[in-house]
């Protein structure tokens, strides 16, 4: 049986220096078991435990105190393998700082990692991550220096004549996860979860890693109680069982809980607000043109989310939007409750997900644009000392059969206009985003050249394509100079031949008319 504990005395029995953790959960709260993690850096402030090695899949936090950031605290962790940084500021400045050894690897790698590790199996072999910073040709995912003094975690091979990238396998010593229920045997319920995560293949991993297995929860029941069918965690994995208060079972960081996130009921598509008049809206607006009936299709966190809300906005029921934590169906949600999904129609495990993307399941992705050069070549993961991360954007980009990228041309204090289906550039970003070279290549788009892959990059005043040649100017924003608004304000060329004007309907306040 599993023992029920307070997150003081879980920390107190499982934790010891030096062992390697990993911290179930996505983004902005979703399966992550804030209770144990506040826990966990109060102990940390009193000198134990020490020198961990953290591994986890999905960036976990609020881009201020709640999630990873907890993990900030100076000695508590030695090596940070991670998928994604960003919500996790404080977390990534002692990275910055080098004071721990700071990984970035492909979200989807690492969750299907877990499933490697439960297994005894040597290791991830797969081609997702080459040709960008985590090929160990560039970076090999070594996001600061003294994660290059500690050595290398990414191995290029060659497999039947095929260049691939080979991730090996380490043990886990003990998992922090979370779950809805569980009954006094420890097995666990999601039902009022908005997305699964990898806390079943973490909780393996651990286990048959000889580790501890820790599962915060919002109550324990009687043995019995619950339906066997519901029960995705059994108890043979779980030690230990801790109760959260409300405040830290949150089911994302920006709602406490509904069930249209976990599937259990449906709202009207037409009481979600549309987005307001915009860049952000027209980019999402012209991004959404490129959806075709029943197509699977992925939206990345910030700008892309806008496209869910044009889709809904429209009345574009014909295609099925999916996340890469799992959900399957229904219109993501944006903000603080990304990774959760109104109306889902399935949630799936986050490797299980990445099982699919990796094998190019997915029709379309929409991606965000942060930085662009003139070979196609994307960044969204590293800026100076600000690590973002890559999160799923690797594993999503490099297998989508057609991927759009999402931005504005430029950032800083860019403001817009729109009336009478024109755009209006009322003043320009200071800070430009097309450049000559990107400063880490989170996308490659040679790699995408070779491979067939149609790529669009859509801004507010201009859409772009990769071709075999570089980069070609495609559209251009009615109202908009060519010379003064878009080549002035890049530091390349691109390809021009035959420009058009983009679809005035863009411009306009009323509906587009996008209904397929």
């Amino acid at each position: 049986m599993a023992k029920v504990m307070t997150a003081k005395e879980a920390i107190a029995a499982y934790f010891y220096d030096g062992a390697t953790v990993t911290f179930g959960g996505f983004a902005n709260g979703l399966m992550h078991p804030e209770e144990i993690m506040t826990a966990l850096e109060e102990a940390a402030r009193q000198g134990h435990p020490r020198d961990l090695t953290v591994v986890y899949a999905s960036g976990q936090g609020d881009s201020a105190d709640r999630g990873l950031n907890h993990l900030a605290v100076a000695g508590l962790c030695k090596t940070v393998i991670g998928g994604h940084w960003g919500l996790a500021p404080k977390l990534g400045r002692l990275a910055a700082e080098n004071k721990l050894a700071a990984y970035n690897l492909p979200q989807g790698v690492i969750s299907e990692l877990f499933r490697e590790i439960a297994a005894k199996r040597p290791g991830v072999i797969t081609h997702v991550g080459l040709d960008t910073f985590v090929d160990p040709r560039l970076e090999g995912g070594k996001i600061n220096q003294a994660a290059r003094d500690a050595g290398d975690l990414v191995k290029l091979i060659e497999l039947q004549g095929e260049q691939k990238l080979f991730y090996p396998s380490f043990p886990i010593h003990i998992a922090v996860i979370r779950a809805t229920y569980a009954d006094c045997h420890g097995n666990c319920t999601f039902e009022k979860e908005g997305a699964y995560a990898e806390a079943l293949a973490q909780a393996q991993a651990a286990h048959n890693s000889g580790g501890k297995v820790i599962v915060q929860v919002e109550k324990v029941v009687s043995h019995g109680c619950l339906d066997a069918r519901l029960v995705r965690i059994p108890g043979i994995y779980v030690d230990a069982l801790v109760v959260g208060s409300p405040e830290n079972h949150m089911q994302t960081f920006g709602t406490r809980y509904t069930p249209a996130f976990s599937g259990e009921v449906r709202i009207p598509l037409d009481a979600l607000a549309p987005l307001p008049m915009g860049e952000r809206k027209i980019i999402a607006r012209r991004a959404a043109m490129e959806l075709v009936p029943h197509a699977v299709t992925n939206l990345g966190i910030g700008m892309p989310e806008g496209v869910a809300a044009v889709a809904a906005e429209e009345g574009m029921e014909g295609m099925v939007l999916t996340t890469e934590v799992g959900g399957i169906g229904g219109v993501p949600a944006g903000g603080k409750d990304f990774g959760a999904s109104t109306n889902v129609d399935c949630i799936l495990e986050q490797p299980t997900q990445f099982d699919f993307y990796d094998g190019g399941g997915l029709d379309v992705a929409f991606l965000g644009l942060a930085q662009m050069d003139r070979s196609g070549n994307i960044n969204v993961s590293k800026f100076g000392p600000k690590i973002a991360g890559c999160g799923g954007f690797i594993n999503i980009t490099q297998n989508a059969k057609k991927v759009v990228y999402c931005g504005t041309f430029t950032a800083g204090g860019l403001k817009i206009a729109v009336g009478e289906g024109r755009l209006v550039i009322q003043q320009e970003g200071k800070v430009k985003k097309l450049i000559d070279r990107v400063e880490q290549v989170t996308f490659a788009g040679a790699y995408a050249v070779r491979h067939g892959q149609p790529v669009l990059y859509v801004t507010e005043r201009a859409v772009f394509e990769l071709t075999a040649d570089g980069v070609e100017l495609k559209e251009v924003a009615p109202g908009i100079d060519i010379q003064r608004d878009i080549l002035s304000q890049m530091d390349f060329t691109p390809i021009l031949k035959d420009v058009k004007t983009m679809d005035a309907r863009i411009f306009r306040e009323e509906r587009m008319g996008l209904v397929h």
